[in-house]
């Protein structure tokens, strides 16, 4: 008998149109395929630092702005979270802070993921500042990684 490809997949929220759209697809995925899901939000600590150091920010106002994407980070997985139930899948959300790249990267292989999905972004601004995190998932991970581009992701996800 052929080994299932996935047992475990894990979508990177980052608050994004994109990113949403790739928990759709994903819960689509458990869904269909009987996988369990895993949703992880970072809040980028890292370059908060860098631009503290680099007197970009004051370090209260790097706390704050730390705090508030905290704050987010949890509505958005809270969000994920109930688009998950409404379909009836169960999800294991997850917030942490630090590197992006090596956060997501090291929760996949803690929680023994065989796949980790990512959103495509389609506006310049948004690709020049999530590529090089990307770049770093893709090359780190220990499983496949997949961009989600499914165009009509929304009405799939609705009629599912």
């Amino acid at each position: 008998m052929v080994k299932p490809l996935f047992n475990s997949i894990l979508v990177v929220i980052n608050g994004s149109e994109a990113s949403i759209h790739a928990a759709q697809y994903g819960i689509l995925m458990a869904r269909l395929y009987r996988c369990d899901m895993k949703a992880i939000y970072v809040v980028d600590t890292a370059t908060l630092k860098e631009l503290t150091i680099s007197k970009f920010f004051v370090a209260e106002e790097s706390l704050d702005y730390e705090n508030s994407l905290t704050e987010d980070g949890k509505r958005y997985l809270s969000y994920v979270e109930n688009l998950a139930k409404s379909k009836g899948i169960k999800i294991e959300t997850e917030l942490r802070k630090g590197s992006v790249w090596s956060e997501v990267v090291g929760f996949a292989e803690d929680s023994n993921v065989d796949l980790i999905l990512l959103g495509e972004h389609q506006h310049k601004e948004e690709k020049d500042a999530i590529t090089s995190t990307y770049k770093e998932i893709i090359s780190h991970a220990g499983c496949s990684v997949l961009v989600v581009r499914q165009k009509n992701i929304e009405q799939l996800y609705k009629m599912a």
